[in-house]
C-alpha cells in the first residue's frame, strides 16, 4: 500500500463476529476509492480476529491489528497511530455504513471548507427511532455547531458518537481518547467541535446503528456503570465550555444532563434497577442548589421545571405519572 489514502477509518472489533463480515463488505462497497481500512481486533475471545485476517489477506486497502482487550477508547487510538489519512472516521464493528457515505462526507468538507462532516444515521433493532431526514447539507459556524450539539432542534441533531463523523486530521492530530472509560465519545466531540472553524451535517441516513435492548443483567450493570462514568466527562464539558467562554453553553450543558439523569431514572424503575434509580435521585438532590438556578433560565420549558421539582421531592409520584402519560396520553396523541 504505496499511495497515502484521503479517509482512513478505524474499525473497533470486540466478539462481534455475527456482524463483522457485514461491517466490512459495507466498507469495501464504498464508492470512495482512496480509503484504508484499519481494523482493530480488541482481545476478541470469538473468531472476529480470524475473520478480520481473512479480509486483510484479501484487499490491501485494510490493515488489522490484534490487542489486548482495552476497551474502545484503546482500540481507536491504536488505530489512529498508524492511520494515514488526510480525514479520519471510525466504525464499530457490530454496525455497517451506506456506500456513499464517506464520499458525501468527504465532498461536503471539501466543499464547504470545513474541518468535520456529521451524518445522520439509523437504527435497527428492537425500540428503533424512526428518523426522518431532510437530505440537507448545513454549513455552521463552530457557535451553531455546539448550539446545536448540546442543545439540538426539532429536526437536527449532533450526538456523542465519533462513528457518525468525519474529521480532518489536522484538527485531531493532538487529541486522543481517554482509556479507560464509558462515555469517552463525549469529550472527543466535544473538544473538536472547540475547535473547527467550519462543520458541516449531513442530513441523510448513511451510518446504521445497531441496538441491544436485551434486559439481561449484565446490560443493566453496564447501563448503571455508564451513567456513573458519564458524571465526570460531563463536568469535563462544562468546565471546557467556559474555558472557551460560552458560559451560557455551559449552562445549556448541565441543564440537558440533569434532563437526561430523569430520562435514566425512568429507565431504571422500569426495568425493576431500583438501586440505580435511587442513586440518581440522591445525585439530583445533591445538586439540588445548582438545578434550581439553571431551572430559572428562558429556555427551560415549564414542562421541565414541574418534572425536575416532582422527581425531587416525591420520585415516586413522577414514575408514576411518567408512566400513566405514556400508557395512555402518547396513544392518544399519535
Amino acid at each position: 500500500m504505496v499511495e497515502t489514502p484521503l479517509i482512513s477509518v478505524i474499525i473497533t472489533a470486540y466478539n462481534v463476529e455475527k456482524y463483522i463480515r457485514q461491517c466490512i463488505e459495507s466498507l469495501l462497497a464504498q464508492t470512495f476509492a482512496s480509503i484504508e481500512f484499519i481494523l482493530v481486533d480488541d482481545g476478541s475471545t470469538d473468531r472476529s480476529g480470524e475473520i478480520c485476517d481473512q479480509y486483510a489477506q484479501q484487499y490491501e486497502r485494510i490493515q488489522v491489528i490484534h490487542r489486548p482487550n482495552g476497551g474502545p477508547s484503546a482500540a481507536r487510538n491504536a488505530g489512529l497511530a498508524i492511520a494515514r489519512g488526510k480525514y479520519i472516521g471510525y466504525v464499530d464493528g457490530d454496525d455497517w455504513i451506506e456506500p456513499e457515505m464517506y464520499q458525501k462526507m468527504y465532498d461536503a468538507c471539501e466543499q464547504n471548507g470545513a474541518q468535520m462532516a456529521i451524518c445522520s444515521y439509523r437504527q435497527w433493532g428492537e425500540g428503533a427511532e424512526k428518523m426522518n431526514p431532510t437530505g440537507n447539507v448545513l454549513v455552521l459556524s463552530k457557535m451553531e455547531a455546539m448550539e446545536l450539539y448540546i442543545m439540538g432542534d426539532k429536526q437536527y441533531h449532533i450526538y456523542n458518537s465519533v462513528w457518525s463523523k468525519l474529521f480532518l486530521r489536522s484538527l485531531i492530530d493532538n487529541l486522543r481518547f481517554q482509556e479507560g472509560h464509558k462515555s469517552e465519545d463525549i469529550m472527543y466531540t466535544t473538544c473538536t467541535l472547540g475547535k473547527v472553524e467550519t462543520c458541516v451535517f449531513v442530513d441523510e441516513l448513511l451510518y446504521n446503528y445497531r441496538i441491544d435492548r436485551t434486559d439481561s443483567i449484565m446490560n443493566s450493570k453496564l447501563e448503571e456503570r455508564r451513567f456513573e462514568d458519564e458524571i465526570p466527562f460531563i463536568r469535563e464539558q462544562i468546565a471546557y465550555l467556559k474555558g472557551l467562554g460560552m458560559v451560557d453553553l455551559s449552562e445549556k450543558a448541565s441543564y440537558q444532563f440533569y434532563r437526561r439523569l430523569l430520562y435514566y431514572y425512568l429507565d431504571f424503575r422500569k426495568r425493576k434497577m431500583n438501586r440505580a434509580a435511587r442513586k440518581i435521585i440522591h445525585f439530583l438532590r445533591e445538586e439540588k442548589y445548582k438545578i434550581v438556578q439553571i431551572y430559572r433560565k428562558e429556555y427551560v420549558p415549564m414542562g421541565d421545571r414541574v418534572r425536575m421539582q416532582i422527581a425531587l421531592h416525591i420520585p415516586i409520584i413522577y414514575y408514576l405519572l411518567s408512566t400513566l402519560y405514556s400508557r395512555f396520553i402518547i396513544p392518544l396523541k399519535q
